[in-house]
């Protein structure tokens, strides 16, 4: 891992607890981690399928249509308002506890989000957790109008620092974008709090640690 002149982060599971929705979610249901787990998955599958299909809307929209899936799927009542408080939620997620620390550590090279995220949600979440100070660039795949794992996302890294994909340590908690980001050509660090296995695609990240305060510098 010599020579790493950057960092790039993905947001959402990797600084922020998409999860900590949890709260949100008790009311409307009793089972608030059922909510946020199939939230979370058509999210994901929501982003793949419209970049699929050529068909971008940003992820505030993305969102909002996984949650009333989300709804519909877990047979829960919930009207407007208790969809907007469960959106809003996503603008004030909560961080991982050492990811201040972590990116405190890492002072001294650039360090930038790179994110499915829309410019107003990473601006919100930026702001609620107060990384602001910690984070030279904040990214959104809305300049390019695709979702990860697209390689026209992951250019935006080094296009926006100005440093090769090579000499950037991407870090990202899912194992999918770990993928995606080696084959476009960073190095890769892998956070695997849940100790999952790795993908199958032939892609491995080149370090993988538990928590971002083991990031190598």
């Amino acid at each position: 891992m010599t020579s790493i002149r950057g960092y790039v982060f993905d947001a959402y599971g990797t600084l922020f607890d998409v999860h900590s929705v949890v709260e949100a979610g008790r009311a409307i249901t009793s089972d608030p981690a059922a909510l946020s787990a199939t939230w979370r998955q058509k999210q994901l599958e929501y982003t793949w399928l419209t970049t699929l299909m050529g068909r971008y809307v940003d992820f505030w929209a993305i969102t909002e249509s996984a949650l009333r899936y989300a709804v519909r799927r877990l047979d829960l009542a919930a009207d407007d308002a208790d969809l907007r408080r469960l959106m809003d939620a996503y603008l004030a997620l909560a961080c991982f506890p050492e990811v201040t620390p972590a990116l405190e550590r890492l002072e001294g090279r650039p360090r930038a989000i790179l994110s499915n995220g829309a410019p107003r949600m990473l601006a919100a979440a930026v702001a609620s957790s107060g990384l602001g100070r910690l984070l030279h660039h904040v990214i959104s795949v809305d300049a390019v109008k695709r979702y990860k794992p697209s390689p026209e996302v992951y250019a935006l890294g080094p296009t926006t620092l100005g440093i090769s994909a090579g000499d950037l340590l991407f870090v990202s908690s899912n194992a999918w974008d770990v993928a995606g980001a080696k084959a476009f050509g960073y190095r890769v660090a892998w956070c695997n709090r849940t100790q999952a296995p790795p993908e199958e695609l032939g892609l491995r990240p080149d370090v993988v640690v538990g928590r971002l305060d083991e990031l190598p510098t």
